[in-house]
C-alpha cells in the first residue's frame, strides 16, 4: 500500500484510497457500496498470452471480456485470464486484488472507463478501494493500447 500511495503522490490526479470492511468481490458489490454506475468500476486483470503477460483495466459495464478481440488488438495468437498462482507470481497480489497502477507489465485499457471523472478499482488490498481519475491510468501504467 505505501508503494501504491507514494506512486499516486507523484500524479497530478486526484485520488482517494477507500478503506471498507469487507473485500468487495463483484461490481454489483461495488456499485452499491460506493453509490456508482456500473461502468465506474473498473477491475484489474491479468491476462496471459503467447506474448507474455498483460495488465487489462476493464469497464464493468461489459458483461465480459473478448478475449478474441484482445488477441487481436494485441498481435496474438490467444488470450486468456492468468490462474490465481500466476496471477500472483507477475503481479505480487492475489486475484480481486491487483490494484489499478503500479504494475510493471504492458497494460491494455478499455476506452469505457474514461466516460466517468472516477473510476474505482483495485488497490493491492482487498479492502481498499483506489477511487481515481481514469486519466492517471495512461500516465501511471506502461499503457500499450485502449480499445473500444
Amino acid at each position: 500500500m505505501e508503494e501504491l500511495q507514494e506512486i499516486l503522490e507523484k500524479s497530478k490526479y486526484t485520488y482517494e484510497i477507500i478503506q471498507h470492511e469487507k473485500p468487495i468481490l463483484s461490481k454489483q458489490e461495488g456499485t452499491k457500496y460506493f453509490g456508482i454506475e456500473v461502468g465506474q468500476t473498473a477491475p484489474t486483470l491479468i491476462l496471459n498470452s503467447d506474448k507474455g503477460f498483460f495488465v487489462l483495466i476493464v469497464s464493468g459495464s461489459r458483461s465480459k471480456v473478448n478475449f478474441e478481440k484482445i488477441a487481436d488488438i494485441l498481435g496474438c495468437s490467444k488470450v486468456k485470464l492468468a490462474s490465481p498462482e500466476e496471477v500472483q507470481k507477475v503481479s505480487g497480489f492475489q486475484v480481486g486484488s491487483v490494484p489499478m497502477v503500479g504494475i510493471d507489465l504492458p497494460c491494455v485499457i478499455d476506452k469505457r472507463l474514461f466516460h466517468y471523472d472516477f473510476i474505482y478499482g483495485g488497490s493491492g488490498q482487498s479492502t481498499f478501494t483506489l477511487k481515481i481519475e481514469p486519466q492517471a491510468l495512461n500516465e501511471l501504467n506502461h499503457v500499450i493500447v485502449t480499445f473500444d
